[in-house]
């Protein structure tokens, strides 16, 4: 029997992608790991890899497709001895039921399959599509549904291996070959707690005005309108929804870097010519973020529904513009790095964010995030938290200003940062016990020697 090949999530919040390469063709034999595709995301282009063995049966997305859903048939996978026009006809019934239930299909059409013979209607479908990160679903007669590709079935049952107690890694949680054969007989998921409803049954719900479109207030002929694109749709909408549903405070504080600035000119004077090293202000920054997360780690923290999330390490996000976006590359366990090695690092991710090249693994998560617009001359501002970390430090520029010391005026390299923080993780003490440990490493850089 042929399985689908679904459009992956190549990451936690992927809805859509478009379909850039395909690296096979139609009959080609594959397997488990081989890479069959490239994907392209609003902000990388990642290589797909099959999940599963068998021969590519039809291409039913072309190259270039773009606003194909995750989930979404992309092509179909043959069994050994499967004949293709067999697996041609199953994947019309399919596509036409998926039709019928409210499955979002690619933009693009497929290519045209071959006639079906007549079959009798299929069964009504489900009200609701199956979640995309359960194995199964449960029917109104309460038998478990299992979603799994004919070789793990295959060798589920040669091994004597209950399929509803594994979790899947598939698309759409489908359980593939290397789930079965991790598997242990008899094995059974760990049962989720159930939701809380609201007294009553009903959960709130609050009414939002919708914004009024902003091309009835101007002439056509005195604007000229750019559609926009995938990147920027996500950002209004993550952005949108975090500061909406994230209560956020500020916090603001004012560091005076005139011995950051001596020392790392010292540093960078220093470094060697060949595989050297070239420190901005910024690698100080992401040095004293990491440290004082160490120090106080209660900022070093996500919020769940269920529980909080202490992280062991300093996985800082530095947030990078590019000509179509904003994208935010994380240095990971920075508290373990020196300071040439994070300007290096923070370097090369820039360099690979602006071609697109980055991982969803190196921009996704995160337990904090630097924006620095210093370089633009901007003074202070304040930046916009990015679940799921907690906070975010948004750095202004580095400027001359009169400071009183003691009974005197003089002139000092005045940075004033701010911090932005979710309240159900942070308390205002706690992030002022953030802010001033930042502030003694940045204002004594010799500090994080130590």
């Amino acid at each position: 029997m042929s399985t689908q090949i679904l459009m992956p999530a190549l990451s936690p919040t992927m809805e859509e992608g478009k379909l850039a390469k395909w690296l096979v063709k139609e009959g080609d034999t594959v397997k488990s790991g081989d890479i069959i595709a490239e994907i392209e995301t609003d902000k990388a282009t990642m290589e797909f890899e099959a999940v599963d063995e068998g021969r590519i049966g039809a291409l039913l997305v072309p190259e270039g497709a773009e606003g194909i859903k995750v989930n979404a048939p992309i092509a179909t996978l043959l069994e050994e001895d499967e004949k293709p026009d067999i697996a041609s006809a199953m994947q019309s019934i399919k596509l036409a039921v998926d039709s019928e239930a409210g499955v979002s299909a690619p933009k693009t059409a497929p290519k045209p399959l071959p006639p079906v013979p007549a079959k009798p209607a299929p069964p009504p479908p489900p009200t609701e599509a199956p979640p995309a990160s359960t194995t199964a679903v449960r029917p109104a007669n309460g038998e478990r549904r299992v979603f799994a590709s004919p070789l793990a079935r295959r060798i589920a049952q040669q091994r004597g291996i209950e399929l509803s107690g594994l979790k899947g890694s598939g698309p759409r949680g489908r359980i593939v070959k290397v789930d079965v054969e991790g598997a242990k007989p008899g094995q059974r998921p760990p049962v989720a707690p159930a939701a809380r409803a609201e007294p009553g049954g009903v959960a709130p719900s609050f009414a939002i005005a919708p914004l009024p479109d902003a091309r009835a207030f101007f002439k056509p002929e005195d604007f000229d309108e750019i559609p926009h694109d995938s990147m920027r749709k996500t950002i209004a909408r993550r952005l949108t929804s975090a500061k909406t549903l994230i209560p956020h405070f500020y916090l603001t504080v004012d560091c005076r870097i005139d011995n950051l600035i001596s020392t790392r000119l010292r540093l960078n004077e220093a470094a060697p010519k060949e595989n050297g090293y070239k420190l901005s202000v910024n690698d100080f920054v992401v040095k004293a973020c990491a440290l004082s997360l160490m120090r106080v780690p209660e900022v070093n923290a996500s919020w769940t529904e269920t529980a909080m999330l202490r992280h062991k390490h300093a996985d800082i996000g530095v947030a990078v513009a590019l000509d179509f976006g904003l994208i935010t590359p994380i240095v990971f366990r920075a508290e373990e790095k020196g300071l040439a090695v994070i300007s290096n690092e923070v370097k090369s991710l820039a360099e690979r964010a602006r071609a697109k090249k980055l991982k969803p693994s190196e921009f996704e998560g995160g337990s904090f995030a630097i924006s620095n617009l210093g370089m633009f001359g901007v003074k202070d501002f304040t930046a916009v938290i990015n679940p799921p970390q907690a906070a975010i430090l948004a750095v202004g520029a580095g400027e001359k200003r009169a400071v009183a010391i003691g009974d005197r005026i003089e002139a000092a390299t005045i940075m004033t940062v701010t911090m932005s923080c979710d309240h159900r993780v942070i308390d205002g003490a706690t992030g002022a016990r953030f802010l001033q440990s930042f502030k003694q490493f940045v204002e004594e850089p010799a500090a994080m020697l130590l």
